[in-house]
């Protein structure tokens, strides 16, 4: 009888080392996907968008991808309509440190930011139906005289400098100022057009053709030059795949972080709950007020209108 549970003991030892065993075989060789949507910001997070993609965000998963020596290569899946020049840009920073093969997965919407994030991937794939595309920039400055006469606000202004209080939206911008800010938008429309080219190995001239601001389907993305190939998910990861060498990888799902109890409870993030309460207390006009005070400076997008 004992004999017979030695053996039985020593038979499960061994199904577990074959198990652990088979197991870490298996995981030796992944592919990585990072899900990206939303737009594009610092933050992350707008109370008329809701949750979206910061550079932060992107930089932990794809310091984590690479630090795992089994992830081989890495699929980011791109939802978004794009977003501020600036994050865009520090996520393309972020990019080109990865070592690691990185494949592109276009989702319904991949424009403007979401293809400027997109475009110095190893390779990208896209949908038939994805809109992609949307090369250009927009800037602009409200004026918001006319809403705070409605408020009552009466601001008188004091400046050091000719142009300092151009971005105020408390008047008219003078056609000087005006070509001011047109040079400006030029300047982040010449860094998106020379990503493109870069990434997509295209002539310059040929993308600034390509580059006036519309949307392309995915079908005609392909045919310009802007993506690589068709197909969803599976495509993208096998393409990965091939590109690191590997066959049958392991697939590893990189979550965003862990919600909060309380945001888990109440279904909205913390910065989601701060923006519906602050549009309860200040009303839309008060948000759109506070929004643009607590953003003085215009901020240039790589984002569909």
């Amino acid at each position: 009888m004992k004999r017979k549970l030695h053996f039985i003991s020593l038979t499960i030892i061994l199904v577990l080392i074959l198990t652990a065993t088979l197991g870490c075989a298996g995981s030796l060789n992944k592919v990585a996907i990072i899900s990206l949507t939303g737009t594009i910001s610092a933050t992350g997070s707008s109370l008329f968008f809701g949750a979206g993609i910061n550079p932060d965000q992107v930089r932990e998963q794809l310091q984590r991808a690479e630090a795992d020596a089994a992830v081989k290569a890495i699929v980011i899946r791109v939802e978004s309509p794009g977003g501020t020049v600036a994050a865009c840009q520090e996520i393309v920073n972020e990019m080109d440190k990865v070592t690691k093969p990185i494949v592109i997965s276009m989702g319904e919407t991949a424009a403007s930011g979401g293809y400027y994030i997109s475009a110095k991937a190893d390779k990208i794939i896209a949908l038939p139906g994805t809109l992609t595309g949307s090369i250009g920039v927009i800037s602009q400055i409200p004026n918001i005289k006319g809403l705070y006469d409605k408020l009552g606000i009466k601001v008188e202004t004091f400046k050091g400098g000719k142009y300092k209080d151009m971005y105020g939206g408390m008047r008219e911008l003078t056609p000087e100022e005006k070509a001011i800010m047109q040079e400006l938008t030029n300047l982040y429309y010449d860094q998106f057009v020379k990503v493109v080219a870069e990434g997509r190995k295209l002539d310059e001239g040929k993308v600034r053709e390509l580059a006036t601001g519309q949307l392309y389907t995915g079908t005609q993305a392909k045919a310009f030059g802007l993506v690589d190939e068709l197909g969803g998910l599976q495509t993208a990861i096998d393409s990965a795949a091939e590109l690191a060498g590997i066959k049958s990888p392991g697939i590893e799902y990189y979550r965003p972080r862990t919600p909060s109890i309380l945001e888990s409870l109440l279904g909205l993030s913390l910065a989601e709950w701060r923006n519906l309460i602050q549009l309860r207390l200040l009303g839309s006009e008060g948000v759109v007020l506070f929004d643009l005070l607590n953003h003085p400076y215009p901020e240039p997008r790589y984002q569909l209108p």
